[in-house]
């Protein structure tokens, strides 16, 4: 936008006395907004990892068959997942840099083309997973058994598509406007009605895995109108599909990058998932299982991946560049701390975790034997976390999005292939391929994130 024309909306907003309603993340302790921050998210994070795993245990209880069907439907539906998590970010990355500059006006047209966007995205994703679903699922080894109930877990989840990816938008703008307690409650209520619905919908009407899927697409309704009436009360209006296309063009400039670094997790996962599977269906439960695990045990980074997001975000749009700086160091250090406290937990009390959720000796076996290998990478993922939630706040996708494909789809796919199909190698091997490959990415986003910085700097 010009020069005189950001003069304008600034007049017009100073004329009809319009309040900046986010918190402003340009003044003040940066580990202090940290803290508030990323506490908060974690916590959203966790009940939500633990709503997860509600899930998996509930389909253990009904079978083996069932745990492992709902795994690899829980690894497609992923895919959504990382749309979601792009769709997310992207907003965030457009909304808290006008905060910053507060520009208000500018917030409200973010926040409905995201909408509109979300529309349309969950329209496509539905067609899409109910014509590719069936294939995708037995791509990932699903045998005769499983295949059936992951089928039936995915048609019923795909229905709440829409309510997950709206949920997606207000959580991205009010996480932008440095709220991210609404959607901890929104996530921490979830997980409560959904032990409750669980077992009423499984057992007490017997839909079985289709119940823990119907289970998800109720919760899933309730969490975006709740997280849309807050967003709409902070910005004191009503928030309709918005349909400006310019500015969806810059909107799917940052969530198309970002949403693919998400699905690169998850294709990756597919990658994973598909050697491992060369070993027994077990084996993939005990990895999906364990992989849930490390997801809990990194929350507290990727709470802190939110908070630093938002605090740069903001004041990239304010050009406060050595505040954004000061904000990813201070970061490093929290997140170094959280490195020593959990990787003995990784390393001592992994069988026990995984015990609770399975007793067969092959699931826990698995799941275990991938958390201790996984301990030593954990520094690793908060640094990965950490340099892409600034780059994102930057503005700058593409870079993370490249280390995504390197990361979980080129290195892992040929150093696995060559390691369990040419060398015939045990299962072991995959767990250290994934350490190694991620420590290296770390230092590289590392680097490159901190080259991007000291560039921004002398522009002060």
């Amino acid at each position: 936008m010009h020069g005189q024309e950001r003069a304008d909306v600034r007049n017009t907003s100073t004329m009809n006395n319009e309040k900046n309603s986010g918190d402003d993340l340009t003044e003040g302790s940066i580990v202090t907004h940290l803290i508030r921050l990323a506490i908060p998210a974690s916590m959203g994070m966790i009940f939500n990892t633990l709503y997860n795993l509600t899930d998996l245990w509930f389909a253990g209880m009904l079978s083996s068959a069932a745990l492992a069907g709902m795994s690899i439907a829980g690894s497609v539906f992923f895919l959504l997942i990382g749309i979601g998590a792009g769709i997310q970010s992207g907003t965030a990355a457009m909304v808290a840099s006008d905060v910053g500059r507060k520009e208000m006006t500018h917030v409200h047209s973010w926040v409905g083309n995201a909408v509109g966007i979300a529309v349309l995205v969950s329209i496509a994703a539905i067609i899409f997973g109910w014509f590719a679903g069936d294939r995708l699922i037995r791509f990932l080894g699903a045998e005769a058994d499983s295949a059936p109930l992951a089928q039936e877990y995915l048609q019923v989840t795909l229905l709440g598509t829409v309510f997950f990816l709206l949920a997606s938008v207000a959580a991205g703008a009010l996480m932008a406007l440095g709220d991210t307690k609404s959607n901890r409650n929104a996530l921490g209520a979830g997980f409560v009605v959904n032990f409750a619905l669980n077992p009423l919908l499984i057992f007490v009407l017997d839909l079985g895995v289709a119940g823990l899927a119907l289970a998800t697409v109720i919760i899933k309704a309730a969490t975006a109108a709740y997280l849309f009436w807050v967003l709409a009360s902070r910005l004191k209006r009503r928030l309709l599909p918005a349909f400006d296309f310019a500015r969806w063009g810059q909107l799917l400039a940052q969530i198309i990058p970002a949403s693919f670094s998400m699905m690169t997790i998850i294709l990756g996962s597919f990658i994973t998932i598909y050697f491992i599977g060369r070993f027994g269906d077990d084996q993939v439960a005990g990895y999906s299982v364990g992989l849930r695990l490390e997801q809990v045990l990194l929350l507290p980074a990727l709470g802190m991946n939110a908070a630093v997001m938002a605090i740069a975000g903001q004041n990239f749009g304010a050009g406060n560049y050595q505040r954004v700086l000061e904000t990813y160091r201070q970061s490093l250090i929290i997140a170094g701390v959280m490195a020593v406290v959990f990787f003995p937990v990784m390393v001592f009390a992994s069988p026990a975790m995984v015990r609770f959720f399975s007793d067969d000796p092959a699931i826990v076996a698995t799941g275990s034997t991938y958390l201790r290998i996984d301990a030593i990478a954990y520094f690793a993922y908060a640094v990965l976390f950490l340099s892409v939630a600034v780059l994102q706040a930057r503005k700058q996708p593409v870079f993370p999005m490249f280390l995504g494909i390197a990361r979980q789809l080129v290195f892992p796919a040929c150093i696995n292939y060559a390691l369990i199909i040419w060398f015939d190698m045990p299962m072991i091997s995959i767990f250290i391929t994934i350490v190694g490959v991620v420590i290296i990415a770390a230092a590289v986003s590392h680097w490159w994130t901190m080259r991007a910085l000291r560039r921004d700097i002398p522009q002060t």
